[in-house]
């Protein structure tokens, strides 16, 4: 029986997470869920898994949160403020924590799951983008299990073998790692109308159900970008490694090829709940609830070469991935910024790479020795960010 703990449960992972493991109640039990605020979608959850414990990180929903736990006569014990998720995590009683919160603000509580030697299953690829060989040597240390989320990370995963050593590609034969991406909803769109595009364009994935910010990063492909930099930590990479490649029917998630000339790739449905339902049962296989795929009925099969003035936020994650460390750090904080702000009608779809760019020019590269100096360079390009934002907005 594996006991668990959910980062970020109310999100589009935490919610698939909940749907693989109330398929087989034999086999898990909930620990405790999280979420920022969405306290009803939170405490529903929680009764529905029979969680012993939740934590909301905003504590200002606290009264709310108490009041609506008494309605439903929901009897998990409450927890509030970003300490908490914390020690939800390193609790004796949990083995495995779904790493699901997006973006920076889940980098502390992935890393306390580290640190306490769990296993973790990582679909936070901010944490490994910012904080990356920290990341790693702490794991490490402490002699945690990190199994990757990321449909494309998973799929690469399944195809190494089974006795890869961390960065040794030429020991077992690799001669690349060949990550897809679908390119999005603006795959085949004017380029000329970019500046045009709205939220709800941006949000309206062709094949994939997610959330708002890894949709937008999807159509910009700053997502891919981000998952170059963590398939580096995941797998020990060099850049010259990993080949990007566009298949927009989602259908192969990434590949492996050898240097005999075989190409082994992973496949099936754009369904999260297979890299899911894998890693939680690793290195067993269960049941995810998605239907195999469905031969007969594959028409297309095509790939590509992303164009860099189609998707100039990629062509940054991949310098930003050469220059180190810092500028990895600097990038993803920005686009946070960038992003929040399209979402909220300040800026064009366009002005997120320009403003990432500006961002990034202005970074000076520098030496991050400790996860205070992460949190630092990643505050710092914020500021800069908010600062600069205010020459873009609409």
């Amino acid at each position: 029986m594996q006991t668990i703990s959910i980062l970020g449960s109310t999100g589009s992972i935490g919610t698939s997470t909940i749907d693989v493991i109330a398929r087989h109640p034999e086999q898990y039990q909930v620990y405790a869920l999280t979420a920022h605020r969405d306290y009803q979608k939170l405490l529903n959850q929680a009764q529905a898994v029979n969680a012993t414990h939740v934590v909301l990180s905003d504590d200002s929903v606290m009264a709310d949160a108490r009041d609506y736990a008494v309605t439903i006569g929901c009897t998990a014990q409450l927890h509030f403020g970003a300490t908490a998720l914390e020690t939800v995590v390193q609790a004796d009683e949990v083995n495995t924590v779904m790493a699901a919160i997006v973006g920076a603000a889940g980098l502390l509580p992935t890393l306390a799951a580290v640190e306490a030697g769990k296993r973790v299953l990582l679909a936070n690829k901010e944490a490994l983008v910012m904080s990356g060989q920290l990341f790693i040597e702490s794991a490490n240390r402490n002699n945690a299990t990190i199994l990757p989320i990321d449909s494309e990370h998973n799929a690469i995963f399944q195809c190494l073998p089974h006795d890869f050593t961390y960065g040794e590609l030429a020991d077992s034969g690799i001669s690349k790692v060949l990550l897809t991406g679908s390119g999005g909803p603006f795959l085949e769109y004017d380029i000329t109308a970019f500046a045009d595009i709205t939220p709800a364009q941006a949000c309206a994935h062709p094949n994939w159900d997610m959330g708002q910010k890894i949709s937008v990063d999807s159509a910009t492909m700053m997502n891919k970008g981000l998952e170059f930099i963590e398939a580096r930590w995941l797998f020990g990479l060099d850049n010259k490694d990993i080949e990007i490649v566009l298949h927009p029917q989602s259908t192969i998630h990434s590949m492996v090829q050898y240097v005999d000339g075989s190409v082994i790739a992973q496949m099936g449905e754009p369904d999260m709940r297979t890299p899911i339902a894998h890693a939680l049962a690793f290195p067993q296989r269960i049941s995810s609830g998605v239907a195999p795929l469905d031969f007969s009925q594959l028409r297309d099969f095509t790939f590509s070469t992303p164009c860099p003035e189609r998707y100039p936020n990629l062509y940054l994650a991949l310098a930003a991935a050469k220059r180190g460390q810092s500028a990895c750090t600097a990038l993803n904080a920005c686009n946070e910024i960038a992003v929040a702000a399209f979402l909220a009608g300040q800026i064009g779809f366009t002005q997120i790479a320009q403003l990432n760019s500006l961002i990034l020019s202005k970074h000076i590269d520098i030496l991050l020795p400790s996860i205070p100096a992460v949190l630092a360079c990643d505050e710092l390009a914020r500021q800069l960010a908010r600062q600069y934002l205010q020459e873009f907005l609409c």
